[in-house]
């Protein structure tokens, strides 16, 4: 039996519960509904996923840090090189819920495809100290990630960003703020290209779809997560990938925001998938879309609403 139903009742009852909060602490103020907002968006599991095995031969564990931290902060990360030399390096960027020790399976699919990467857990989750995310916590998180991956892999046409469901939204904001800063500069953006695996256009959005009802859930969230105004600010290749079955964000999100986005970008649409399975099903097209971006110039065109590359992968 399928489980989206189950979802779909689950996410409408948290959501519900948030609106009573709100309407609850009105007349106290806003940092308690906001806490609880932070808490239904990213949803923390504590400790390691039911299904880590361990870490594979080869990832070497770092704690990053910031001079604002102190010592009571960290981002805990793994590093994992590829086989070969000076091979391209991703910046890995995960979702909601789970922390790393649910996302190896993920990143072995990705390294398998011959690259280097760097993953991390926001404060809050897993080994990274700190307090509820939030969703400038995450973006700071990113970049001062970003800023280490540099360091890693020093050429800029071998620097790539990934982003999975909520992380697409952290990636798209790195993303945008790294094209901004070079367009200023008059240069070309310090990475490759970006990847946004199963996201949304925003986050009202998908609380909206998600919780089902008529209440006005988009004039109470705090957490904007804004893909969709952003997108078009990226200034390099771009390739968004969705599962076709995933019960938990439409894929119609992806398709909103390849319109959005500007040249070079593809869209990938993988027949069967779902929210997490979309590059082990569609594999041999994931790979293929990820040559045709990496065979793309990194500064766009200027229009933002010409045809662009659409594929269906049927398996």
């Amino acid at each position: 039996m399928s489980t989206l139903p189950l979802f779909r009742k689950k996410a409408r009852s948290n959501f519900l519960l948030f609106i009573a909060a709100a309407l609850a602490v009105l007349p106290i103020g806003c940092s308690l509904l906001e806490h609880k907002e932070r808490e239904l968006v990213f949803r923390i599991e504590p400790g390691t996923a039911s299904w880590y095995r361990g870490l594979p031969s080869g990832v070497e564990e770092r704690e990053l840090s910031a001079p604002a931290f102190g010592d009571s902060q960290n981002i805990h990360a793994w590093w994992w090189p590829a086989e070969q030399v000076n091979a391209p390096a991703i910046l890995y960027l995960h979702g909601s819920r789970w922390n790393l020790t649910g996302h190896l399976f993920r990143l072995e699919q990705i390294r398998s495809l011959g690259f280097s990467v760097l993953a991390i857990d926001y404060r809050g989750f897993g080994q990274s100290l700190g307090e509820l995310p939030s969703e400038s916590s995450v973006y700071e998180d990113a970049r001062i990630a970003w800023d280490h991956l540099k360091t890693l892999q020093p050429d800029a046409d071998k620097r790539l960003i990934y982003g999975h469901s909520l992380g697409g939204a952290v990636a798209v904001d790195l993303a945008a703020e790294l094209g901004l800063e070079a367009e200023r500069r008059g240069e070309a953006p310090p990475a490759r290209a970006l990847i946004v695996e199963s996201s949304f256009t925003n986050l009202a959005d998908i609380a909206t779809e998600v919780a089902d009802t008529p209440w006005p859930i988009r004039w109470l969230v705090s957490q904007k997560f804004d893909s969709i105004d952003k997108i078009d600010q990226i200034g390099m290749p771009l390739l968004l990938v969705h599962g076709t079955d995933d019960q938990y964000v439409p894929a119609r999100f992806s398709e909103e925001l390849y319109a959005a986005a500007k040249h070079p970008k593809q869209l990938l649409l993988i027949e069967g998938g779902t929210h997490n399975n979309a590059m082990r099903v569609g594999r041999r097209a994931y790979s293929d879309a990820i040559r045709e971006l990496l065979a793309a110039p990194r500064e766009h065109a200027a229009d933002s609403g010409s045809p662009g590359d659409v594929h269906t992968n049927r398996g």
